[in-house]
């Protein structure tokens, strides 16, 4: 007798009973399917995010700036508000204007800085304002070539645009000189832990200077030095979470922990006159740009121990444990070992379906 027709003898009330206590513990094939089809497109995602990731960790061209008012970009910032926004600014011999920069290398407006000179424009640098979370513009008049030929140099401070469109803004001016004598300069950066603003020298011997943390406009503040700064630097800019700095010469840029911690040397790709640099929104890279027409700018992504820390998981709370209710006359804490109903059902059905396949086979002799 075949195999087939032995099988033909088991009751179907067996059957169904194996069917009942397989329920929750075998999966339909609906439900392989899916869980299939669900771990065929996550090991799609998987490789398509670390296709990115590699597109990502490679320098490329951002853009170019299209305004043909802008000849001389001597600085970058990222807006902290306004999403793939980057201002920019021209260098000395142009009106008090800074340009906001679409990803696609066009102005999306034009902001004149009403009661600001622009003497020797340098740099721009960007931060939040902690007790209102608008963003703030800084733009540093701090370029100096004659050597001490100005009694001061100025900063000014300007609450960001909520929308961009063309307008006229005023600013706060703080006046700065330098506690070791004139120097020049076209760094400026903010560190958005503190809210410091410091200046960064472009020399043969440059260095780092901060400027006083509270900040007045009734007097002239000091800038006093506190650490060195590489040779002809010619911008600078703090990473969004405050953990590092960066500072751009001719050549390359150096990343800082701390002035003086140097943490990495990062390549530039080459440019007539770097002038410029900033980070990302998400700290991760940094762009950098030249002055001239039609200007490039460049995302040149961070290496890793130059990168900010990720932000640490919150640790996910276990759910409350239910109360088990006792079963069969066991109370908890009996020390008898439970055991899942549907593991118990198919054990059952196993035994019963064993004993009558078993009748079936003998009686089929």
């Amino acid at each position: 007798m075949t195999g087939r027709t032995r099988m033909s003898r088991i009751p179907r009330a067996a059957l169904a009973l194996l069917a009942v206590a397989g329920t929750g513990t075998v999966l339909p094939a609906t439900a392989t399917a899916t869980a299939t089809a669900t771990t065929t497109t996550a090991a799609r995602a998987a490789t398509t995010t670390t296709t990115a990731a590699r597109a990502d960790d490679r320098e490329r061209l951002l853009f170019r700036i299209r305004d043909e008012r802008v000849g001389e970009s001597s600085g970058l910032a990222v807006s902290p508000t306004h999403k793939g926004i980057v201002y920019t600014h021209n260098d000395s011999g142009n009106g008090p204007q800074i340009y906001a920069i679409g990803p696609d290398g066009r102005t999306r407006a034009t902001f004149t800085i009403g009661n600001a000179e622009a003497r020797d424009w340098e740099g721009i640098a960007a931060s939040t304002d902690r007790a209102t979370g608008r963003g703030v513009l800084w733009i540093a008049d701090i370029g100096d070539n004659m050597d001490g030929a100005w009694p001061d140099v100025s900063v000014y401070k300007v609450v960001e645009p909520r929308t961009m469109e063309d307008a006229t803004l005023r600013a706060v001016r703080y006046r700065f000189r330098y506690a070791d004598g004139p120097r020049n300069a076209e760094g400026v950066m903010v560190d958005p832990r503190t809210g410091r603003l410091y200046v960064v020298s472009k020399e043969l011997s440059g260095g780092v200077y901060a400027a006083p943390a509270k900040l007045r406009t009734d007097k002239v503040n000091v800038l006093r030095r506190v650490g060195s700064a590489p040779l002809m630097a010619t911008d600078a800019a703090y990473a969004p979470d405050g953990s590092s700095f960066v500072i751009r010469t001719y050549f390359s840029a150096s990343v800082y922990r701390s002035p003086g911690t140097l943490i990495a040397h990062v390549t530039m790709p080459p440019l007539r006159q770097a002038e410029s640099i900033a980070y990302t929104r998400d700290g991760t890279a940094l762009l950098t740009g030249s002055e001239g027409k039609d200007s490039p700018v460049y995302r040149v992504p961070l290496p890793a121990a130059a990168r900010p820390a990720p932000s640490p998981t919150p640790a996910r709370t276990s759910a409350r444990p239910r109360a088990v209710k006792a079963t069969s006359g066991a109370a908890a804490g009996d020390g008898v070992l439970a055991v899942p109903m549907p593991v118990l059902w198919l054990a059952v059905a196993v035994g019963a379906i064993g004993i009558i396949a078993f009748v079936a086979y003998r009686t089929g002799r």
